[in-house]
Order: C-alpha cells, then sequence, then structure tokens
C-alpha cells in the first residue's frame, strides 16, 4: 500500500504534507474536534503479490467548548491507491432485503455479502441535555449502478430501536496518492437535530471464489530494493457537517516486506 518511492524522498514529502505516521490524528477547526483514525492489518506484507488485509477506520466528533456537535451530514474516507478491491464472486445484497431489521435478521437475509463490522454512537438533544444512543453497523457488499458498492446496516437498540440502511459509493480516482474513495451521505436523526458522535468501521474478508483464495481487500509492500520498510499516504477523511462546516484530516502508515 505505497508507492514506488526512495524512502528518503517518501519521509520528505510526509513531513512536507503534515501527514504522521502515528495511527491516530486529532484536527480542531471552527469550533468542532474530530479524531480519525484508520490502520491496516497484517502490516507485514509480502513485497510481490497481495495479500489479503483488513482496513480499520475511526471517526469521533466532539465541539472545543463541550457543547452539542452539529449533525454529521457527509463522510468520506481516501485510501491508498495501492490497496485492492475485490467483488469478484460474492453475493450481493440488497437495500430491499435490509429495510426495517434488526442486526440479525440483517444477517439471515444478506450473510453471504457481510464484508464487514462496526458500530457507531449519537447524541440525541433532549431540552438543555442530550441521550446517547449507539448501535451495530453491518458492511454488505452491493452494486450501485452497475459498480462495486456498500451498504452500511446501522441498528441501534439505546434507547429505542431503529434502522438505517446507507448506500456507500466506491469510486476509482485516477490521480494522486488516494485511489479507492469511499463515501456516504447520513441520515437525518431525531429531525434534522441528531448528531453521530463516533463512527467505528472494520472492512476486510477472505473467500473462495472458482478455487482461488481471495481477499474483498489485499495489499502488497513492494518496497524500494534495499528496504524492508516504508511509509507511505495510508488515508485521508473528510467530514462535512449540516451547518456548512468541514474538516478533513490526512494520516500516514507504514508496511514492513514480509521475509
Amino acid at each position: 500500500m505505497r508507492r514506488r518511492v526512495g524512502i528518503g524522498v517518501a519521509l520528505a514529502a510526509l513531513a512536507l504534507s503534515g501527514v504522521t505516521i502515528a495511527q491516530g490524528a486529532i484536527k480542531r477547526g471552527d469550533g468542532i474536534q474530530i479524531r480519525f483514525d484508520a490502520d491496516f492489518a497484517p502490516h507485514s506484507l509480502p513485497r510481490e503479490r497481495a495479500m489479503p488485509v483488513t482496513v480499520s477506520i475511526e471517526g469521533k466528533i466532539s465541539t472545543t467548548d463541550g457543547t452539542h456537535p452539529p449533525p454529521l451530514e457527509f463522510f468520506e474516507v481516501e485510501l491508498n491507491r495501492n490497496g485492492r478491491l475485490s467483488t469478484a464472486g460474492l453475493p450481493v445484497c440488497r437495500a430491499a432485503e435490509l429495510q426495517s431489521t434488526s442486526s440479525e435478521a440483517a444477517l439471515s437475509r444478506c450473510r453471504g455479502a457481510l464484508v464487514g463490522r462496526g458500530r457507531f454512537a449519537a447524541d440525541l438533544p433532549a431540552g438543555e441535555a442530550a441521550i446517547p444512543t449507539r448501535g451495530r453497523i453491518l458492511a454488505f457488499n452491493a452494486r450501485r449502478q452497475g459498480r462495486p458498492a456498500l451498504l452500511l446496516h446501522l441498528y441501534g437498540t439505546v434507547p429505542i430501536q431503529g434502522t438505517f440502511v446507507l448506500p456507500l459509493a466506491i469510486q476509482h480516482q485516477a490521480k494522486g496518492p488516494f485511489g479507492t474513495l469511499l463515501a456516504t451521505r447520513l441520515p437525518r436523526l431525531a429531525g434534522g437535530v441528531g448528531a453521530i458522535t463516533d463512527i467505528e468501521l472494520e472492512l476486510g474478508r477472505e473467500y473462495t471464489y472458482r478455487g482461488v483464495r481471495r481477499g474483498y481487500l489485499s495489499a502488497s509492500c513492494a518496497a524500494p530494493p534495499g528496504f524492508s520498510l516504508v511509509p507511505f499516504a495510508f488515508a485521508r477523511g473528510n467530514f462535512r457537517f449540516a451547518d456548512g462546516r468541514s474538516l478533513d484530516i490526512s494520516l500516514g502508515g507504514e508496511c514492513r516486506v514480509r521475509g
């Protein structure tokens, strides 16, 4: 999951761009604070061939003064272009199969298309206070306008039961360090005043198709000759809010060549 560049050039580029090699970063702006974490496993990968990996993504939203955060309206994550996504042979789930279902019912209908899991948390205003709600996320392989996509099934049980099905578009970008874009528009909560405060999602699955073992996500670590460890621009997240505010934040990573 990185470009073929000399180690010195890669380190310099990361330093100049302000990207850190830490697995998490915090950014503040316009009264909003976001902690963004992204990682992949395993970090030790073959040099020449891709192997299955799992990618984890987390965003935590708050305000710098402790007040209720604005509703998150749009969320997107870009991943390094050397990662690969494969859906050949995977079952496809349709949004209609997931509407008004619990997590267990969604799994019973679309288990074959499952490619990820996670959780979410939100605050629902109640007078001067806020009622916290939380729930599970299931990610299913889908198609949208003939292209690979994801369906995120959000099911909350505290304080009340509720289901949201979010289509998450997958786009491939031709230029720049980030080649895969995952983007979704979030539902209005509590009449548009509820706010998502935490999203965690882990994507990855191994499966067999036509006798070949595949990974929904896969990557290699083709470090330059003579090097076994290389840094790279791993992920960038963009958070847009209903009141017009937005923040974007980038993360670096590193991989090691498997001996």
